[in-house]
């Protein structure tokens, strides 16, 4: 009988960025058998202790609890993980990690279950949008239970790249992204109802992308320059992290730091808080690529995707060909709004007409048969192995301090011990000391390096 049927459904959420946690949990409990109804689901986070690990603003941000939080090293978290047994023993266990990182868990948890048969069910995906890396990334994920793919052009995708390279595609399962959600866009603020806002417009930015400088100071006086042409207007700038946090991405050029030299206008200002909270008041959603324009058109909000700095696969917004959401600043400076295709919509998971409640049943049924496997689960089976990629496997779990079988090599972190408060002061530091050397050393020698 499956652990969940005798008690709560326990899931653990392994994850190395805060986009990535909210991802993990709100997938956790809505690909969780009796979801939506059961609320009945005992969570436990970890965070991967990187560069990118999440601050206490960032996790509330996120606006995700969970029953426990602790950041671990990859090691910490494979002892964790074998410790956990009987009464303690995990059904669900979601990686929501960048592909390197599945797959040295996925070698990792295969040693550390491979005497077990009652194992949890294993699942990984995609945080958004998938416009890059896709074959690397996809075989960096193979080997879970479930591969989560965010819509039904993604899931054909995924099954192609595993057919193709004579991988098991089963895994791959269609579902949507777990952040979609919010109330359907009301229309423009009408002051003949009472409602006296000013119409909104809000930018997403993203960390990485643009990557450079002109790029980026150019995106920011468009805006500037919208928000002085249309005074009545707010215009808000939706930043992710401010300047010394980190998220997926590095950003080595804040928005807030490039602000500084320009001059904006009273109705311009920058925003942070949960992306669903500034939709409720948004009247124009622009972006580069973000997948906030994902959660914008779930929710009918005029969106533009912007092509100003070219349609390409650098910046991800040939993702967005076909979707009748491109144009540019000076469209949208005359009123211009897109108008997005029904047929790319459809097929993105964006769910904009209804069925959205319904996108998680297949990945809950999985699971549901999974968990009452007769004689438990078969191991874990990567298509990545010492056979298969000799040259490429062992540096990938060597970076998480793993050997090629999946064992912690000599001198890894330990995991037998929680750290005393010297060796917490010491992380903080070191963790701090490495964030100035990329988001403030690093660019600044890249600089030189170019001159």
């Amino acid at each position: 009988m499956p652990a969940s049927a005798t008690k709560a459904l326990r899931v653990a959420v392994l994850a190395d960025s805060d986009t990535r946690w909210k991802w993990g949990a709100l997938t956790a409990t809505r690909i969780s058998p009796g979801a939506p109804e059961n609320t009945d689901i005992h969570l436990d986070g970890y965070l991967l202790r990187g560069r990118a690990t999440p601050t206490a603003r960032q996790l509330r941000e996120v606006g995700v609890t969970a029953d426990s939080l602790r950041e671990v090293t990859a090691v910490e978290f494979l002892r964790a993980m074998g410790d956990a047994t009987g009464e303690e023993s995990y059904d669900v266990l979601v990686l929501a990690l960048v592909g390197g990182g599945v797959q040295a868990m996925l070698h990792g948890l295969g040693r550390v279950w491979e005497d077990r048969a009652d194992r949890p069910v294993l699942v990984t995906g995609y945080v958004g949008v998938v416009y890059e890396k896709l074959a690397d990334g996809l075989l960096l994920r193979h080997g879970a239970d479930l591969v989560l793919a965010n819509s039904r052009q993604d899931a054909d995708r995924f099954r192609d790249v595993y057919e193709g390279v004579g991988a098991d595609a089963s895994a791959v399962t269609e579902v949507a992204l777990p952040f979609l959600g919010g109330a359907a866009y009301a229309g423009e603020p009408d002051g003949d109802n009472g409602d006296d806002r000013p119409y909104t417009v809000v930018f997403a930015a993203q960390p990485s992308v643009p990557d450079n400088r002109r790029d980026r100071t150019y995106l920011l006086e468009r805006l500037i320059r919208h928000a002085r042409r249309h005074p009545e207007r707010e215009v808000l700038l939706k930043l992710r992290s401010k300047p010394g946090e980190h998220t997926t991405h590095i950003e080595e050029l804040p928005y807030q730091k490039l602000v500084q030299r320009a001059d904006p206008p009273p109705n311009f200002r920058l925003v942070y808080g949960h992306m669903g909270e500034v939709l409720d008041r948004t009247d124009l959603l622009v972006t580069i690529s973000s997948t906030a324009a994902l959660e914008s058109l779930h929710r009918r909000i005029p969106t533009v995707v912007l092509s100003d700095l070219g349609v390409r696969e650098a910046l991800g917004n040939h993702h967005f060909v076909g979707s009748g959401c491109l144009a540019s600043w000076d469209q949208l400076d005359e009123s211009h709004r897109p108008v997005p295709d029904p047929e790319w919509v459809a097929r993105q998971g964006v769910a904009a007409d209804g069925g959205y409640e319904t996108a998680f049943d297949e990945a809950r049924g999985r699971i549901t048969e999974l968990l009452g496997r007769p004689g438990g689960l078969p191991p874990l089976a990567p298509y990545y192995t010492p056979v298969t990629a000799p040259g490429y496997l062992p540096g990938i779990l060597a970076r998480h301090h793993l050997g090629p079988d999946g064992t912690p090599l000599p001198g890894a972190p330990a995991a037998d011990k929680a750290p005393g408060p010297v060796r917490q002061v010491v992380r903080r530091a070191a963790r701090g000391a490495y964030r100035h050397g990329v988001q403030r050393v690093a660019p600044v020698i890249r600089r030189m390096g170019e001159l």
